[in-house]
């Protein structure tokens, strides 16, 4: 069992046949709260019960991240702290999983990624996968993309998502990625498409995607059927709205052009982005649809 004053261990620790280590911590980039709802997913269907947590005080900034205050007539009956726990669930097939969730960290990162490099070590971890979603020029008439980052190129070469080529902030999932790999244990994150008219809202079919990638990459099975039930519901209301709409029309248009062309060149040949696209429609359209939601029973 790990010793570390910034652990406490809730349960026994569990013993464990190569389980795969599944991340999701909030505070980094989660559009439509994709990763967040696919975590949920794992955590229900996975009967997950946690067996670690830490230390609060030594993780995460209050002063950022308060505690909310349940308040009943003047009584002030419990403070709920956010907390950063290991859990422990099985996806359908029975396979051994360990769930790293909760808020992102607010300090001591390069401690925090080594106490998580640890505990993989010590319960046989053999895949880290991490999951996050961002706001993409995509059509909700599509499936999601996923895309990925790693930073083992036979990690890479094994998968058949995407690659991109940007510098942007890292999310500690990006410090626990190279832990990892200096552990020689497969680690990557998985990132879902999300349409970016939608990405205030929930989208599930992002979510559903994120489940499909954890099965095709560390054989975790996990059904996911009320996610899959909400898509096709969420997509008969985006459809129905746009319908209505010729400027909405066309701008879904591009956006299926864009994705059926498996790249981001525009068939005609110039180069087509987000930027190049009718964004105006996007914005208003996810306006529309925020306003549709707040009217529905």
């Amino acid at each position: 069992m790990i010793s570390d004053p910034s652990l406490r261990w809730l349960a026994d620790e569990p013993q464990l046949d190569s389980p795969t280590l599944v991340v999701m911590l909030d505070g980094w980039i989660d559009a439509a709260g994709a990763a967040a709802a696919a975590m949920a997913a794992i955590h229900d269907e996975g009967e997950s019960s946690p067996v670690v947590s830490f230390d609060d005080d030594t993780f995460l900034d209050y002063r950022a991240r308060r505690p909310t205050m349940e308040l009943r007539d003047g009584l002030n009956t419990v403070l709920k702290w956010e907390r950063i726990n290991v859990s422990v669930a099985h996806d359908q097939a029975g396979h051994d999983l360990l769930l790293l969730s909760g808020p992102e960290p607010d300090m001591a990162w390069h401690r925090f990624t080594s106490i998580v490099g640890e505990m993989a070590t010590e319960f046989g971890v053999q895949h880290v996968i991490a999951m996050g979603a961002y706001p993409f020029a995509a059509p909700h008439t599509r499936p999601s993309r996923l895309s990925v980052s790693t930073p083992s190129a036979d990690v890479l070469a094994k998968v058949p998502f995407l690659r991109s080529s940007l510098d942007v902030p890292a999310g500690v999932a990006a410090s626990i990625e190279h832990e990892m790999h200096d552990r020689d244990i497969p680690s990557l994150t998985i990132w879902a498409q999300v349409p970016h008219y939608i990405a205030t809202a929930n989208y599930p079919m992002a979510s559903v995607a994120l489940l499909d990638g954890l099965r095709e990459v560390a054989d975790v099975v996990i059904d996911g059927t009320e996610l899959r039930q909400d898509s096709l519901v969420q997509r008969r209301r985006l459809d129905s709205m746009v319908a209505d709409n010729p400027e909405h029309l066309l701008m879904l248009n591009q956006l299926e052009q864009l994705y059926d062309a498996g790249d981001n060149t525009h068939p005609g040949g110039e180069a087509l982005d987000g930027s190049s696209l009718e964004m105006r429609s996007g914005e208003e359209l996810a306006a529309e649809f925020e306003r549709f939601l707040n009217e529905q029973d």
